[in-house]
């Protein structure tokens, strides 16, 4: 009986859990390749024998500084803040057995945005390595506020989206309300900026600031595999498996407001990677949290650096900010979601 059960709102698994294996070295060199060519592109390009020979410090002149100290770090932030929101979106569409569930949709990214808004309005000389404490600390708020208003003698997974979408829309109105306090234009403008989410001008402080959390947290998540699985099945039938629902539900979805905490704070409220990455990766290795939580993260890095390179490119020399792409792209991913049903609540 247990065994056929299923998520009724995800597809099932892939079929040959062997492919697996594959698939994830596939992604793997995929993601590796798309790091190396967007390294070149730009004003000063720089052919890919050039970037590969600058990354193993065998290059020197402009191309090379262009690639290592320029590039590179925005690059490896991209990475990180990709794979932060990936992570992130397959624990919260776990936690809600809902396709729909991601940072941005359950009030975790609006938590984190709105305290990093209040923190750099406020105190704008703080070092950024304490930026994405102060975020986690405003996603964990928001995820607490969200977690009580859904208690009804236990929690569900549609409560949590439901009450989520309604705290993100508070959160949003504080960030406007905040950002309308500053009267020097060009620190609103940088606000503006980062609400929309960029990686512009970020560089290695900032990768040093949010790679410790995404390091720590995501074997943490790997360690959870059994309880997100247990939960996909539904509440009856993890606790049958000795999983004690509610303290793995809130402890998972800490762990999910640290790693979108720390993405949000370095790069802003970036949309639709936490949507799209999980529910690609679930149609190529399942609905196994294992492969699927590896595969996720590979495809939310990937994903981050093409937005990011085609924000830089689209409309050279004018920087669009990379969340503008992740909305392009992912709202009509979205609308195909809703329009195939594969959305469908608890």
């Amino acid at each position: 009986m247990i065994s056929g059960l299923r998520l009724r709102l995800l597809p099932a698994p892939a079929p040959g859990a062997a492919r697996t294996p594959l698939v994830l070295v596939t992604t793997a060199l995929v993601g590796l390749a798309t790091f190396v060519v967007t390294l070149g592109l730009g004003e000063v390009s720089v052919a890919p024998a050039d970037v590969v020979r600058a990354l193993i410090g065998q290059a020197d002149g402009d191309g090379a500084f262009v690639v290592t100290e320029l590039r590179m770090p925005r690059a490896l932030v991209a990475c990180c803040v990709g794979a932060g929101l990936a992570a992130a979106g397959v624990v919260l569409q776990g936690l809600t057995r809902n396709a729909l569930a991601a940072p941005e949709l359950v009030g975790v990214s609006a938590g984190a945005h709105a305290a990093a808004v209040v923190v750099i309005v406020l105190l704008p000389d703080l070092p950024t390595s304490v930026l994405p404490a102060c975020a986690f600390a405003g996603a964990l708020a928001t995820s607490g506020l969200v977690y009580g208003l859904s208690w009804r003698r236990g929690t569900s997974g549609s409560r949590l989206l439901l009450v989520g979408i309604a705290v993100t829309t508070v959160g949003y109105a504080i960030v406007l309300g905040v950002i309308s306090t500053v009267e020097d234009l060009i620190h609103a403008s940088q606000l503006v900026t980062f609400m929309a989410g960029s990686v512009y001008g970020r560089g290695w402080p900032e990768l040093g600031a949010v790679f410790p959390w995404l390091a720590l947290l995501l074997p943490l998540v790997a360690l959870s595999i059994r309880e997100l699985d247990a939960l996909a099945l539904g509440d009856p039938v993890a606790r049958g498996l000795g999983v004690r629902v509610e303290a793995a539900r809130l402890r998972l979805l800490v762990l999910a407001a640290g790693l979108a905490g720390s993405a949000v704070a370095v790069a802003g409220p970036v949309g639709f990677v936490g949507l799209m990455s999980p529910h690609i990766a679930r149609r190529l290795v399942g609905g196994a949290h294992g492969p699927l939580l590896a595969t996720s993260v590979l495809l939310g890095a990937t994903i981050m650096l093409l937005a990011d390179a085609l924000a830089r490119l689209a409309f050279a020399p004018i920087d669009v900010p990379v969340g503008v792409v992740t909305a392009v792209v992912g709202a009509p991913y979205l609308l195909w979601l809703l329009v195939r049903g594969r959305t469908n609540p608890e």
